[in-house]
């Protein structure tokens, strides 16, 4: 198989894909089960430090990682599963469903969690300057937060319907209204209440531990298997 050749292309593509999903992905996990565990733990000039320092290098590669992600993603997707396979193949479906959870994961790092973070490095560069603290700074890490750890619950059916479209066939749906508007309707909830739920209280308490955040991303893939099965002929 010749690289220049339209399947060494798309092998390419799939190569970006996975290298830079791998990043972004890695990332989400070190933030949301290493970092902020720490930075709960330790003395307020080391988390100070780190905020100024480590992750403004940290999230410059999780977004761009996001980005390449997402790019990549939806190229591969526009022309092989949707331009050669098309919608008639179940797992053209299942792909699909993968990659609007990716988007939403992606939508959430550049227009809430970086915009949130800059905050909050902001604030940590200022107070180490001797100027006065951001009272915003702490709303903004939480909501930061709380889409974060959204995007945990999302990552975990988007890794399995990504995994899904080569190696396990689903069955399609009876009817794609149904199916849509049911899969629709979950994810914007569940992306509600990363947007504007109060962080620690109501449908976000199970996000803020990350044993709560595990068990919400895996009764979401059950969640979306069983709309699979129900409606599935």
């Amino acid at each position: 198989m010749s690289l220049l050749s339209e399947a060494g292309w798309l092998f390419l593509l799939r190569w970006i894909h996975f290298l830079s999903g791998i990043t972004w992905i890695g990332l989400l996990y070190y933030f949301n089960f290493v970092q902020v565990p720490f930075f709960a733990e330790t003395e307020a000039p080391v988390r100070s430090g780190a905020q100024q320092k480590l992750l403004p290098r940290a999230l410059w590669w999780f977004r761009w990682g996001a980005m390449f992600t997402f790019l990549s993603g939806w190229i591969y997707l526009l022309h092989y599963w949707l331009g050669k396979r098309g919608l008639t193949d179940p797992q053209t479906l299942v792909i699909l469903v993968g990659g609007l959870l990716g988007t939403i994961m992606w939508a959430n790092v550049w227009f809430v969690i970086w915009p949130k973070n800059k905050i909050v490095i902001q604030n940590a560069v200022d107070v180490a300057a001797g100027k006065p603290a951001n009272p915003a700074a702490a709303a903004a890490g939480a909501r930061g937060g709380l889409a974060s750890r959204t995007n945990v619950v999302f990552s975990i059916p988007m890794l399995l319907f990504m995994g899904s479209a080569s190696h396990f066939p689903m069955p399609m749906p009876s009817s794609a209204p149904v199916f849509w508007a049911l899969m629709l309707i979950i994810m914007a909830l569940v992306e509600i209440n990363a947007l504007t739920g109060t962080p620690g209280k109501g449908a976000a308490k199970p996000l803020a531990t990350v044993k709560g955040t595990l068990w919400f991303g895996f009764i979401l893939t059950v969640v979306f298997y069983l709309v699979f099965m129900v409606l599935g002929r």
